[in-house]
């Protein structure tokens, strides 16, 4: 019998530790909620709410050395299947000529080019990897209901907010671009301000409220991710960034293809003055069913043809390539620090500003080619700049140009 006690009794001590461990986290949280008023606890249940709805369940969670916590969730459970006009959609395979350039392209992507794959873990097969979407994050959005989405003039927000571009645009009859970017990590002033070098292809304008876009590039934004980390981005929107699209896969939209690229991911390493030089390599290409996206020849996933309405219906696009900036700063007070690119001035040219090469378009029969000759278009020419170079100046790299600068200086007070 005495024996018999000796065994029980451990389990007996564990079993009223984690009752007592249960009681007083209630308690506690019980407390909070005490001190919390009707909003902020409305607020809280709100966050929990979405937070159960956006983070799909994981057949495996892996944790990124840079803090990020990677699910890998069932390609079929994704976001991207949320949405009302995605109901039933069946899973999209690869193009036949994008098939074709991932064979080509093997072995152009250092596969531990982003930071969780460090790890040395992966998802397994038939799941993707999306970045958890946490409490925090949620807590730095400027508010729940406009988390993931841009903000500022693009979405008729306050006159004090503000996006300024430095890029090269191209019209016409265009189903896609393709480009080499080189990555850097541009100081921002603030954590509400964002940096970042992209491609756009658009349709219609904001003028109408029916603008269209697909994007795709590396930006640095610390109140979306709690960093200032440069990570890979894709968004999306139908009608000029005011209700519809998001940033990566935190909406419904975008359909992940890749069990291997982590949408949202930070890189492991980036661009350094005069030093070495970090490359991606971004494609998107239109066939009949979707908007398609390649990094380094993986195909990383697709925004269906559903989700459009001007992109897939007007025969005319725009492309643009260059960088962008987002500042809150009151412009009365002198203009934002945040840098574009490197930080410094088109002038200064390779491994000192940031470039963009071997810009392409797909024209209208598929395949890809030299853009014309493109409109240069800087909204603060004395703080950030561009130099558009034709083809031929540099052996292999095409049309290409540099970009960037440092925001406030002397010439931009």
């Amino acid at each position: 019998m005495a024996s018999f006690y000796r065994q029980i009794l451990p389990m007996i001590s564990s079993f009223l530790f984690f009752v007592v461990f249960f009681v007083s986290y209630a308690n506690a949280e019980l407390r909070i909620r005490n001190f919390m008023t009707g909003d902020e606890i409305a607020e809280s249940d709100n966050i929990k709410a979405l937070l159960s709805k956006m983070n799909k369940p994981a057949v495996k969670t892996i944790q990124s050395p840079d803090g990020d916590i990677v699910d890998c969730v069932l390609i079929h459970q994704q976001p991207a299947f949320d949405h009302p006009l995605l109901k039933g959609h069946n899973l999209l395979d690869p193009p036949k000529s994008l098939k074709r350039n991932m064979l080509s392209m093997t072995g152009k992507q250092d596969r531990h080019f982003q930071i969780w794959t460090k790890s040395n873990e992966s998802c397994p097969e038939g799941s993707i990897p999306i970045r958890r979407t946490t409490e925090q994050d949620l807590l730095r959005a400027s508010s729940i209901e406009r988390f993931g989405r841009k903000l500022g003039r693009n979405s008729k927000a306050t006159a004090s907010d503000d996006h300024q571009h430095s890029i090269a645009r191209v019209n016409g009859t265009f189903r896609g671009a393709k480009a080499f970017f080189n990555v850097w990590a541009p100081k921002v002033e603030s954590t509400e301000e964002f940096s970042l070098a992209q491609m756009w292809i658009s349709a219609g304008s904001f003028e109408t409220d029916d603008l269209n876009t697909v994007e795709a590039g590396w930006q640095v934004y610390p109140m979306q991710y709690g960093d200032d980390r440069p990570r890979l981005f894709v968004y999306w929107t139908r009608d000029a960034y005011q209700n519809t699209g998001c940033y990566n896969l935190i909406c419904s939209g975008f359909v992940q293809f890749s069990t291997k690229v982590l949408v949202g991911g930070s890189f492991a390493a980036a661009s350094t003055y005069n030093g070495d030089q970090l490359e991606i390599n971004l494609h998107v290409w239109k066939d009949a069913d979707a908007w398609w996206l390649e990094l380094g020849g993986e195909t990383v996933g697709y925004w269906p043809a559903e989700i459009f309405t001007l992109l897939w219906t007007s025969p005319n696009t725009t492309v643009d390539f260059g960088g962008e900036i987002f500042t809150i700063r009151d412009p009365s007070s002198g203009h934002t620090t945040t840098e574009m690119g490197s930080g410094h001035f088109a002038s200064e040219g390779f491994k000192k500003a940031a470039l963009i090469r071997n810009m392409q378009i797909v024209d209208e029969n598929g395949a890809l080619t030299t853009p014309p000759t493109p409109v240069v278009i800087m909204d603060e020419s004395n703080c950030y700049t561009i130099q558009v170079t034709p083809e031929g100046e540099y052996a292999n790299w095409g049309a290409f140009l540099f970009h960037g600068g440092p925001g406030k200086n002397s010439a931009c007070p």
